[in-house]
């Protein structure tokens, strides 16, 4: 049974629009997914619904199984349960992610004395330790300080961190560089794939950029207008795509990468 399992899954508004469509699609264990499209391609909606965290006032349909929990009706408490614990989620801008009024250690410490029973000095070890794993230099500093003390950088590998805190089986991604300057994205990139190769874990990797997408995955999902219109792996995709919304894409990351850098290996 895959780790994810996502069965004609519709997101509608609260006038009726649907927003995402029939989407169908899977996630093995220690998979890596990318689903690409432009903005307001349903892209983030459908990350949001594998966790049970739409906006208030949207319907969804179809089936949603997280670990093999259904998602689509479930209630808060079983919400509660695979969140964290089945999945994560990293989202694009970690200053509004995190809580401006609580220090960095503190909300790192959270989901550490939640799901693992942690504390005292082993709390304060372990919130040490993940900061160290995502490359934070200083990490007692970090721990002290509120997210506007730190940089963007920081605060994504912090949000990082808190995400890979409980150890979930799925790292859900949702454009988690793109907020970042060229530099800084890099180094996350390769951060985020080493630090998920390490566990083995599962990734739904959401972006606008096939570049980006091609370095941390190994199969695509193409979106466009809520429905999937092409799936494959990056290599496929990039040699010969089948829709001209797939190829516009394939043209895009050429532009900023060569063929050779999207067909290679991670």
């Amino acid at each position: 049974m895959s780790l994810l399992d996502v069965r004609d899954l519709t997101i509608r508004t609260s006038d009726g629009r649907a927003l995402v469509s029939d989407l169908t699609f899977s996630v093995d264990r220690g998979e890596r997914l990318g689903l690409i499209g432009e903005s307001g391609s349903g892209k983030s909606l459908t990350t949001l619904a594998t966790l049970g965290l739409l906006p208030d006032g949207m319907t969804t349909t179809g089936s949603v199984e997280l670990d093999g929990t259904q998602i689509v009706g479930a209630s808060e408490k079983s919400l509660v349960e695979v969140r964290g614990r089945a999945a994560a989620i990293v989202f694009q801008e970690p200053l509004t992610a995190l809580d401006p009024l609580m220090r960095v250690g503190r909300q790192l410490a959270e989901p550490l004395r939640r799901r693992r029973g942690l504390k005292g000095d082993a709390l304060r070890k372990a919130v040490a330790e993940a900061l160290e794993q995502v490359r934070l230099p200083e990490p007692g500093r970090i721990a002290r300080a509120f997210p506007h003390e730190i940089s963007g950088g920081q605060r994504q590998r912090v949000a990082l961190a808190m995400a890979l805190a409980c150890e979930p089986d799925l790292l859900i991604a949702d454009e988690p560089t793109t907020a970042l300057d060229v530099t800084v994205q890099s180094e996350m990139l390769v951060l985020l794939d080493t630090l998920v190769g390490e566990r083995g874990m599962a990734v739904l990797f959401v972006s606008h950029d096939l570049a980006v997408v091609s370095r941390v995955t190994d199969r695509v999902l193409v979106m466009k207008d809520g429905r999937a219109v092409e799936d494959g792996t990056v290599r496929d995709l990039v040699r010969a795509p089948r829709q001209p919304y797939t190829e516009a894409l394939v043209d895009s990351a050429r532009r900023l990468e060569s063929a050779l850098d999207l067909e290679g290996p991670r």
